[in-house]
This record gives C-alpha cells, structure tokens and sequence, in this order.
C-alpha cells in the first residue's frame, strides 16, 4: 500500500515525472486530498485490474485501447510515457522512463522487502544457474531453510516449495512482490540470477545487492529484439558491479581487466577467485582422488574456506562455481561446515544428469544452451571420452539468441562428429528455419541429421551411437514444456524420454 504523495516524491527525486493529469487538467504539483490518495494493487497486465488499482502502461506493443480497458474495469490511477488525452476520472502519472518509473514505485509499494534480506546476485554468461543453486544448498544448512531462489529454472519463495520461472528475472512489480512473500514467509537470505535484460529494461533500477559475482563472458543475447552488439551485452552485465556492495570476480574470465576497473571503482570490497593457472585470491585445484572432489587455497583466507571439498557435477568448471558460492556465502554469514555439507548435496535441474543405454553408451543431458555453454559442455565430454564419436542433439530457441544458431553450428564443427539438429522452443518461428541457420555455420566434418519432432529426434541420436560412441542431449535441461508460439506445450523431458527408450531396448 502507498499514497499517491509519496509515489510523486519518489519520481520526483530521481527526476521521472513530466506531469500529472488530474481531472483532465496537466498539473506539477499535487492538492493535499488528492496526494492522500491510497493505492493497494499495481499491475502491468490490464487484465488483472482491481477497483482503485495503478497501472503501467509498458510495452513495446502497448496502445491505448488497453488503458481505456483498465480505466473501464476500474483502475483509478495510471502511469505511461505518452498522454494518451483520454478523458477520465482516473490519475495520470506521465513520466520520463515508463520501466525506471515501474521499477521505482513497486519497490516502494511493497516498502523495500530487500533491505530485509541478505542478497546474493549473479550474472555472467554461463554458470548462473549452477552456482545459484550451490549457494541455496549452502544457505539452506546455514539458515535452516530460510533462502529463498529465483532462478532461469525455477522460483522458491519459501524454502521448499518450487514454482517454475517464466523469466530468469522477473519484471519489477513481481520482483518486489516475490521478495515481500520471501520476506512474509520468513526467508532471511535471497539468491538470484540477473539477466542482462534485467538491466536493458530497468527491471532491477535502483536495487543495490549485498553481494554481486560476475562469472564470465562470451556472445549471446544477441538480436534484433535483445542486444544490438556483444558491447551493449556486456556492458549492460556489467551494472551488477556497479550496484553490488561486495563483488566477486572470476579471474579466468575474458576481459578481466574491465571487470576489475569497473569492480573497484564502485566498491573497495573485491575478491577474485579462479583455477591454479591465475593468481586470484582464492583457486580451487581439482584433486585426482576422484571426480567432483577439489581443494580451495587461499593467498589469505578471511573467508575461513580453505580444505577439501566434493560435489556431485562433474567438470572442473562446476567447481569453479561451487568456490564462488562458498566465497558467497561466506561474506553473507555461512560457516565452512555448511559449505561442506550444502555442496555434497547440491543438485542442479537440468545440469550434467546422465543415463547408460543397454549398449552401455553414455547419456548426458544438459541444459548448455549457448556459445560458451555448449562449448565447455562438449570440451568436457570429449575429455572424459577420448576415443568416443560424440553424437550430439540440439536445437536453438525462437525470438531470441538468434546469434546462438551460428555459434551453435561452429562448435559443433569444432567438436562433434554427428549432429542431430532439432526443435527447442520454436516460438513463433518455425523450427525448420531455426535448424536451417544452424545448419549454414556447419562443417562437412561433422554428420548432420535432420528431425523436427524432439522425441524422435532423441531416438534418433540414440540409434545413431554406436558401442563406443557417446550421447548429448544438450539446450532444455529438464523443462517440461516446448513453447510453441505463445503456448507452453508439455513435454515429457529428455532425461525421461532417454529412459524410456533404454527401458523400451536401446
């Protein structure tokens, strides 16, 4: 609940307000009776209008029929870039930046529910969603389920129960409203992802995290509807470090030196970590006991987590993950025994999960679904299997990461020897066009084979390993759901699919 006053203060401060429109007039200045006016309900979707309720007028495809809709079911106030002049009763707040405004007036409505929360912010172009859930796992022991997690996977709110994620950061109203439910439901810690988007659109304006990590860089995001340019993309990763009380960077990362620049400039709490070939303050060296196992070194420990350590994701790079969740959690009060235990239990949907066909051919199933991802992913199973063929299935998603096909066509020249190119949330493009843009980047090293339809597509690479051959099954993880133009189809899962096919023979 808020009042019209402190709502015009707000914008007001951060220079956002052109003016108001009150009873059809334009005005600067607010009456006292009206100023007081309360507001219990915001909203951007007009179909979700309650009496009395403010609406933001957002959209690249927004018109005015949709405010006249919403002022007809009974929204008394409104808030838009552009003076509409429709006649009404209701408020208009005309502002400089409809997102900024959005992002501004929902933190203040739900009365800023991430002062009361440790949070913990990551960003980079792989492994965000890994390292996200190594640190839940770690503060779950560390505060006795009391972490919340909004993630590209899946939202937790409570502790325990799961929703499923529309987007890996949500919009600012439901932003700040997920917060007050964690908040509500007595949750002390939040960790989330931040998308590049996030900051394209002003979702997160003006949110400050108590730890900000920044992992790595590599193209993505790029397209007509997402990023211009690999400049835009990165510069926009990099307002985490702008808006992070304490930040960790990962010295392996490309372009280290600007992270760094940019790091130290915004806050003189800066810890680097990364593998035993840099010089970081932390380095985890993987150990030749056994797989998952690695040992943290510290040129000074502060953090107090120094040892060994063991999780169950294969690849050196999930290790790197883990140690920056240790390092985390550490500055947001978890102890090294919590550390310990959070990570041998860790699991991650979607991420390394792996079967055994009756041929005895290996099966990973993973959620890489760019450049870099996809290349760390088939790097890491052709390490693992050397003599193998790799025979790999993917597909790319429509209406975004367009530049990903292209990426998607040159690692598998690189690295596969037969290709199984695929659907994975068309959208509204039809996946044979996806497929065929994939396709132009590709090699005549590399086989490449054609099915549409993902279940059969799966059988299919399957069929097309032999006894010594290795599969993976590699872009959906463990979604559910292929989006087919605006629909969230169900689907079955590859892990499951995959299983019932070695259940079935193969």
């Amino acid at each position: 609940m808020i009042t019209l006053a402190k709502i015009a203060n707000l914008l007001k401060e951060n220079q956002l307000v052109r003016e108001f429109i009150i009873d059809n007039e334009w005005h600067y200045a607010i009456s006292e009776d009206v100023a007081e006016s309360t507001i219990s309900h915001i909203t951007y979707d007009s179909r979700a209008i309650k009496e009395g309720s403010l609406f933001f007028c957002k959209g690249l495809a927004f018109k005015s029929d949709y405010l006249e809709q919403a002022i007809a079911d009974g929204a008394g106030f409104y808030v838009t870039e552009v003076n509409y002049e429709i006649q009404s009763d209701a408020v208009g707040i005309i502002v400089t930046d409809i997102k900024k405004a959005m992002a501004l007036i929902s933190m203040a409505f739900y009365d800023f529910p991430q002062d009361e929360l440790k949070v913990i912010a990551y960003t980079g172009t792989k492994g965000k969603t890994t390292a996200a859930y190594f640190c839940k796992y770690i503060l779950e022991k560390a505060t006795n389920q009391k972490t919340a997690l909004l993630s590209t996977m899946e939202t937790i709110l409570d502790g325990k129960t799961s929703i499923k994620s529309l987007l890996t950061t949500p919009e600012s109203v439901d932003l700040y409203r997920m917060m007050r439910e964690a908040v509500s439901n007595g949750m002390s810690h939040l960790v989330m992802e931040v998308s590049s988007q996030a900051y394209k659109t002003d979702r997160v304006y003006g949110l400050n995290f108590d730890v900000g990590i920044f992992l790595n860089i590599s193209e993505d995001h790029i397209g007509t509807i997402e990023h211009p340019d690999f400049d835009d993309y990165f510069y926009c990763k990099r307002q985490l470090l702008k808006h992070s009380k304490q930040v960790i960077l990962n010295k392996n990362s490309d372009f280290y030196a600007i992270l760094e620049d940019v790091a130290k400039e915004s806050t003189d709490k800066v810890i680097t970590y990364g593998d035993d070939s840099v010089e970081a303050d932390y380095t985890f060296i993987p150990s030749s006991e056994g797989k998952g196992k690695f040992e943290v070194v510290a040129k000074e420990d502060k953090l107090a987590i120094a040892g060994d350590y063991a999780i169950n994701l294969l690849g050196d790079f999930n290790q790197g993950n883990a140690l920056s969740a240790m390092m985390a959690t550490a500055l947001v009060g978890a102890k090294k025994e919590a550390m310990s235990e959070g990570l041998s239990l860790a699991k991650v949907p979607g991420r390394m999960d792996s079967c055994v066909t009756n041929k005895g051919v290996p099966v990973y199933v993973d959620f890489a679904h760019n450049l870099l991802s996809l290349h760390t992913l088939l790097s890491f199973v052709k390490k693992e299997h050397p003599e193998s063929k790799l025979v790999v299935l993917i597909g790319s998603t429509g209406g975004k990461g367009v530049s990903r096909r292209h990426d998607f066509g040159n690692v598998l020249s690189e690295l596969a020897d037969i290709a199984v190119l695929t659907s994975d949330d068309p959208g509204h493009e039809k996946a044979e066009d996806i497929i065929a843009e994939i396709q132009e980047t590709m090699t005549d090293t590399v086989r490449c084979e054609i099915e549409v339809d993902r279940e059969k597509a799966i059988e299919l690479a399957l069929n097309l390993a032999g006894e010594n051959d290795v599969v993976v099954l590699a872009g959906k993880g463990s979604d559910k759901y292929q989006v087919i133009g605006d629909e969230r189809t169900p689907y079955e899962g590859d892990l499951e699919i995959a299983n019932k096919l070695i259940e079935g023979g193969y």
